[in-house]
């Protein structure tokens, strides 16, 4: 069985290691429901790779797609620390991931509930939703980042 705390706090963990190489802090973890395995981990890398699509989510999923064999990710969870934006709401809707968990509300950026709903729009999937969770911590390490870069200027 799994623990969605668990999987939140990897998550978190994989953000941790994100901010300690001066990229924004997000961490993401897809699950396989049935056996509970960790199929993929992703971690901001942006800056690293040079890529503006180098989101924790979109590693998270590639990973996870790689492992399972298929890019048909029915039957997973992914747990975020942050809510996705649009581009990982798209890559989530496409791997047909049935349940997204995130911890801290993005107002500026979040496309599951904060600036727009993409999951509510008449896709052909709808990942069922959970925000908030682990919220305090996974929103903690966002605002340190930024307060610590804001300092540095």
């Amino acid at each position: 069985m799994f623990d969605d705390f668990a999987m939140m706090r990897e998550a978190i963990r994989l953000a941790e290691e994100a901010a300690a190489d001066g990229e924004i802090p997000v961490g993401a973890v897809v699950m396989d429901r049935e056996t509970g395995e960790i199929l993929g981990r992703g971690r901001n890398r942006r800056e690293r790779d040079h890529s503006p699509t180098a989101h924790a989510e979109i590693l998270a999923i590639e990973e996870a797609a790689k492992k399972r064999g298929s890019w048909r990710l029915s039957g997973c969870n992914l747990y975020v620390t942050l809510e996705p934006c649009p581009m990982c709401s798209g890559a989530i809707i496409n791997a047909r991931i049935d349940r997204v968990i995130f911890g801290a509300y993005d107002e500026k950026a979040g496309a599951v509930c904060s600036v727009q709903e993409m999951f509510a729009l008449p896709y052909n999937h709808k990942p069922r939703v959970t925000g908030g969770l682990l919220e305090e911590p996974c929103a903690r390490l966002l605002q340190e980042f930024f307060s610590h870069l804001r300092d540095k200027s």
